[in-house]
């Protein structure tokens, strides 16, 4: 048997086992579930979280909405659903900064990314593409490395936040290839792409699901992914790993509640995202945006976070990053 046969035959007994449970709980019922998003709207997780409420609304009869809670890389939405009543109606879609990077860069967390949360699943994995401005001198990886060394702190690199994947994928570069940036932190990828067009930065890594059109429409120049491989959407486009071996600075996004949430809600709402991220609509449309849906069990999710935080600490450590 499969590893993908077992886990949807895993997903459909968990889902049967908490079914009665939620039957006489009458959950989602009547009341409104808030999946709080903890970045701007018009991103890649605020994409990701109303395409969940809306299935989620169709497959469990209730009404599930978004609310964007922006601040802190992720930190003032999470917070607040870390602090939330523990009865499944309010949850968050978490990324590898609020639930894998902050905890090893931010001093003083106002949640426990481990203890605070039930994680539900990943529900997708983003590649970050590093990108250009057009009047920068550098058309490929090597170029652009050669004159970050003839002139350290010259330059600026925006991300969407301190302590965000887009960050620490330009922290990772610096520290595998020697070079040296100065960091200019935004609260939106919207604002870092604004600011990337009309030259007030150099470069960036951002989600392609942001940065593609623009990449397409002549407007940015894309050196390179941040993935391991090289992407299906964009064949053309080397990877980072390709200059510098091991490099990988890919972008994930989670479903996650409360840690008390009782857990057949959780079970439940995991099997549904699992489900949500099989069905061949979902799948054509993230597709199409450059975005891989994954929606692995709550075991796979959990190993996952454990991975990374031990991963990004490791960068984090290295490139002497902290935040206060």
């Amino acid at each position: 048997m499969t590893s993908i046969t077992r886990r949807g035959l895993l997903a459909g007994a968990g889902a049967m086992l908490a079914a009665p449970a939620l039957a006489q709980s009458g959950y989602p019922g009547s009341r409104v579930v808030t999946i709080v998003v903890p970045f701007a709207a018009g991103g890649t997780t605020d994409l990701l979280g109303r395409i969940l409420a809306d299935r989620l609304s169709a497959r469990l009869g209730g009404k599930f909405i978004v609310e964007n809670r922006a601040g802190a890389g992720g930190n003032t939405g999470a917070a607040a659903v870390a602090k939330a009543d523990p009865d499944g109606y309010m949850l968050t879609m978490g990324t590898v900064s609020s639930h894998a990077i902050n905890p090893a860069v931010y001093s003083k967390m106002p949640y426990d990314h481990i203890k605070d949360f039930a994680p539900i699943s990943q529900v997708a994995s983003v590649p970050n593409i590093l990108m250009v401005n057009l009047d920068l001198p550098a058309k490929t990886v090597p170029e652009l490395i050669e004159l970050l060394k003839k002139n350290p702190g010259k330059y600026s690199f925006g991300s969407s936040g301190a302590g965000t994947s887009t960050h620490m994928a330009a922290e990772l570069f610096k520290v595998a290839t020697g070079t040296d940036m100065a960091h200019v932190p935004y609260r939106s990828s919207g604002q870092v792409t604004q600011d990337l067009l009309s030259g007030q930065i150099q470069l960036t890594f951002d989600n392609i699901t942001i940065a593609w059109p623009h990449v397409e429409a002549g407007k940015i120049r894309a050196l390179a992914t941040a993935t391991p491989k090289r992407l299906a959407v964009a064949p053309d486009l080397p990877a980072l790993s390709e200059f510098i071996p091991g490099y990988d600075a890919s972008s994930w996004h989670g479903f996650f509640a409360p840690s008390k949430v009782p857990p057949e809600i959780v079970a439940r709402l995991s099997a549904e995202t699992q489900a949500i991220m099989r069905e061949p609509a979902v799948i054509e449309q993230l597709k199409k945006l450059g975005v891989d849906p994954v929606g692995s069990t709550q075991a796979e999710f959990t190993a996952h976070i454990a991975s990374e935080t031990k991963r990004w600490a490791e960068v984090a450590q290295k490139a002497n990053v902290k935040i206060e």
